[in-house]
């Protein structure tokens, strides 16, 4: 049972030490943090867990990558906010992903004040 108070955020991301940081940092602040390490953990994640933002890697190892495993996230849950993550400030990446639905784009490495700022405000959208 998903408690409809608590802030759920989704992390994607292939590599597992961002994926652990951000959970410890955003669980310091309330927030229920769920990792998922690739597009088919993301997926399976979503379902369950109906995050309301989601922080999802573009570029991730494995056979899809944050672009195509984002409209499938957004069928899932369409009133989630998500937030791409990239390596690569790529203006191209960057209006397909916000075409395909992505709520934001922020660039790594991921400075902290920006990524709690950002979250937040998808937070308060909800």
């Amino acid at each position: 049972m998903v408690d409809a108070k608590q802030k759920r955020l989704l992390v994607v991301d292939d590599e597992i030490e961002i994926c652990n940081f951000v959970k410890m940092f955003f669980e310091q602040r309330g927030v229920k943090v769920l990792q998922a390490g690739n597009a088919e953990e993301a997926v399976a994640a979503t379902a369950s867990f109906d995050p309301q933002v989601v922080l999802l890697d573009v570029m991730m190892k494995g056979s899809q990558d944050g672009i195509t495993t984002l409209p499938r996230i957004r069928e899932l849950v369409p009133r989630a906010h998500v937030i791409m993550t990239s390596g690569v400030d790529d203006e191209i990446s960057i209006v397909r992903a916000k075409s395909l639905g992505a709520s934001d784009y922020i660039t790594k490495p991921l400075v902290l004040e920006d990524l709690e700022a950002t979250v937040f405000k998808h937070f308060k959208e909800f």
